[in-house]
């Protein structure tokens, strides 16, 4: 039977009736993304027409997802909070900790060597408080989640940035920090901005070299990294619904990268047949008898403009293959001349040292067997593939259907690493240099979603690009950059000219999915006898203390800890890699803190002024070092940043650890909606600056004092005085976008400090 089919049959029996109550009180047709926030509504948002971009607005989701590497915070937060049980379904998926080295076997069991301490306690909380638990090797958390928990209609949230993926299922699914989490387990409304929409037309037809990863790389090249901020992605037209279920999950996936609230699809056939596939037949009936209501009415896509905030057309008859990258997400390339042209001029290297398949993104039976149609064909032609293959399948289920169907196999006669079931390279889980930060100028092509500096393997020199599984496996293949599959011809080991055809594949599995353990375990019916500990000498996991509240004194006189210059991503303010380990361990993972942001006045990483010992005489430390100084010292601190700040990962730590360290404002040009969020529920500031401009104006040994907090109110903003060393000062006012109960959130420290207040906990 189907996790969770007594919710979902609720949900189905009370939406026709939730949609007819919704289109009469706004009274106009909605799109699939309304339909779905709107009968998501919680009780303390009455049913009435939201402003888009300006409203917050109380929601109800369906379920929680979370992965391990996030969980460890969300779950001790959790812990905090009072509460016996988890108030919605919640589940648990160990996959951010496997180091993808040697092979699956092997890499499995020393994750489970070194990180045995950090499951057990994962397994004893989900097995105390009801919920699921995925093992390690189990899966990547969103392959698992389109496996098993998503469905059409449905809301969740998830503690990762690509919990977007669901989508592809005709979810509203989104990504929030631990905090958010913890809200939703523990029964209480989650807040959320009201999206604007963005409407992506889809005409024409996917055909030859072109995937659907290609439709994502296109519109993060038309959308940037920013430009789907605080928007639902809504995808539609005959395009789409030539797509498969698994291909929507890809586009929805990597929404992430254009900063999207979420993406997601109308149901459609697709989506009937992934569930019949999995086994979730009951849950395709429901919803083949609503179908209606968990697609946009026909009038929103007839007349787009008039329903959507932004409309993008692309016609997928004329997408061509595309690499995106380096560094960046969005910076889109042609596949072949225009690479060479790209490539020649910013010194990229040409020569490709390794093609990687897998991650949450392209990990589905047919991400898998399309790849696995060209490997075949370099063995067919008598091809020897010049870069090295590595391979992640996105879940047990998958991995063992086509392990069963010859699929690895294939791959393996190239000499092909077949790694774990789980994130490895994807999130800087790949041991493939003993010395990362002197390791040699190199390119590698993934189909993975981010492509970060040092992201994959820590080494700040490789350039790594985006490409879909098909497109990733012929440059491979090549060992060239600007290799064009279609038009560009290959030598085999005879001698010969040899060309590639086009991939083939399939949808789903012909002779149907198999597994023999997937890796779930249930929770105890009764968890009140079990007990969780935490060894206080643990280096791993550390119990949390409340923030204690900012007060408005602390607001004077403050230093500047860092001035980030550019890009600033959560990756370089928590960095992930080997520092996964100290995920559960506030105090150890602040060693991280910012530690790759780019000084401003030095253009360095993790070398900051400090004047904590003499007020004219800087000395230079790392950044974590500098503020546990100031902290010391009693001198409250602040972080000064570019656009996009925050852009990235969901995870929370990039916003506890300042917190921890004693930083009282983040003020920057423009937030990541996700990192936001985060740092008003830790309790802290995040603010923007009126006038971009006044970014300039901040010098390494200045003073800062922030004036209106004391009475700070919705739309009302703060002002910056900046107490320059010459004796001279400059003010300026910066934005911010608390409601009440965000302030509220502030004044109590926490967002969890509130709900520990209101629940009584001392």
């Amino acid at each position: 039977m189907p996790f969770d089919i007594d919710m979902i049959k609720a949900h189905y029996d009370a939406l026709p009736g939730k949609i007819e109550k919704i289109k009469s009180t706004l009274n106009r047709p909605l799109t699939l993304a309304e339909k779905i926030l709107y009968s998501h509504l919680h009780e303390e948002s009455p049913l009435q027409g939201y402003g888009r971009g300006k409203d917050y607005v109380f929601f109800a989701p369906d379920r929680v997802a979370m992965q391990d590497a996030t969980a460890q915070m969300a779950l001790l937060q959790f812990m905090m909070a009072g509460k016996d049980k988890v108030a919605v379904p919640s589940t648990v998926h160990c996959d951010h900790l496997i180091q993808a080295k040697l092979g699956a076997d092997k890499d499995l069991q020393s994750a489970i060597n070194t990180s045995n301490e950090v499951f057990n306690f994962l397994e004893s909380v989900s097995d105390k408080y009801g919920i699921g638990f995925w093992e390690p090797g189990a899966g990547i958390i969103h392959q698992v989640v389109l496996e098993n928990y998503a469905f059409p209609g449905g809301m969740m949230i998830g503690t990762d940035s690509h919990t977007v993926n669901a989508g592809g299922l005709g979810m509203v699914a989104i990504g929030v920090g631990g905090a958010d989490a913890v809200d939703v387990m523990a029964g209480m409304p989650w807040e959320l901005k009201m999206p604007k929409l963005i409407g992506v037309k889809l005409t024409g037809k996917l055909s030859g070299w072109s995937a659907p990863k290609d439709v994502i790389l296109k519109v993060a090249d038309i959308l940037t990294v920013k430009g789907g901020t605080g928007a639902i992605v809504e995808y539609f037209g005959p395009g789409a619904i030539g797509m498969s279920c698994t291909g929507k999950g890809t586009i929805c996936n990597m929404g992430a990268e254009i900063g999207a609230t979420t993406s997601t699809f109308g149901y459609d056939d697709s989506m009937s047949r992934y569930l019949r596939a999995t086994d979730r037949e009951e849950i395709a009936e429901m919803a083949d008898q609503i179908k209606e209501h968990l697609t946009a009415d026909p009038e929103c896509y007839e007349d787009p403009e008039k329903y959507f905030d932004q409309v993008i057309e692309i016609n997928l008859d004329e997408l061509q293959p595309l690499l995106n990258g380096p560094f960046t997400p969005d910076l889109s390339t042609v596949a072949g001349k225009d690479m060479t042209a790209a490539a020649t001029k910013n010194d990229w290297p040409l020569e490709v040292e390794w093609g990687l398949i897998g991650s949450c993104t392209n990990s589905s039976y047919e991400d898998l067997s399309r790849a696995a149609s060209i490997a075949q064909q370099a063995l067919d032609k008598g091809l020897k593939t010049k870069a090295e293959f590595g391979i992640n399948p996105g879940s047990e289920q998958v991995r063992y259907t086509a392990a069963r169907d010859g699929i690895l196999e294939v791959f393996e006669k190239l000499d092909a690493k077949i790694f774990t079931n789980a994130c490895g390279p994807c999130i800087g889980q790949w041991a493939r240099y003993s010395d990362p930060a002197n390791a040699p100028k190199n390119s590698i092509v993934h189909s993975f979603n981010r492509n970060f500096a040092k992201r994959a393997d820590g080494n700040p020199n490789t350039h790594a690009f985006v490409a879909s599984p098909e497109l990733v496996a012929a440059i491979a293949i090549s060992g060239r950059l600007d290799f064009n599959p279609a038009t560009d011809k290959l030598i085999n080991e005879n001698g010969e000219e040899v060309m590639l055809d086009e991939p083939t594949g399939w949808e789903l599995p012909p002779k149907g999915f198999a597994v023999e353990d997937r890796g779930f375990h249930a929770p105890a019916e009764d968890g009140s006898s079990i007990e969780v500990k935490v060894d206080p000498q643990s280096e791993r996991l550390q119990l949390l203390t409340p923030f204690k509240p900012i007060q408005p004194e602390e607001m004077h006189d403050m230093r500047i800890l860092i001035k980030a210059k550019g890009k600033c991503t959560t990756d370089h303010i928590s960095m992930a890699g080997p520092w996964l380990r100290y995920r559960g361990h506030l105090e150890n993972i602040s060693n991280n803190c910012l530690i790759g942001a780019v000084n401003y006045f030095n253009e360095k990483t993790n070398s900051v002024a400090n004047y904590a010992d003499d007020a004219s005489n800087a000395e230079f430390m790392a950044v974590p070092d500098s503020a546990r100084k100031y902290q010391a010292a009693g001198i409250g601190t602040v972080v000064f940043g570019e656009e996009n700040y925050g852009e990235g990962s969901s995870r929370e730590h990039a916003a506890m650890e300042p917190r921890f360290l004693g930083v009282k404002a983040v003020i920057v040009k423009s937030f990541a909606r996700i990192h936001e969020t985060n740092l008003k529920k830790q309790g802290m500031l995040g603010l923007t600056f009126v006038n971009t401009a006044d970014y300039d104006k901040i010098r390494q040994d200045d003073k800062v004092s922030l004036y209106g907090f004391a009475d700070m109110a919705p739309g009302k903003p703060l002002t910056v005085v900046l107490h320059h060393a010459d004796g001279t000062d400059d003010s300026f006012e910066v934005a911010h976008t608390y409601n009440q109960a965000q302030i509220d959130w502030v004044r109590a420290g926490s967002a969890l400090n509130k709900i520990r207040e209101e629940a009584g906990v001392s």
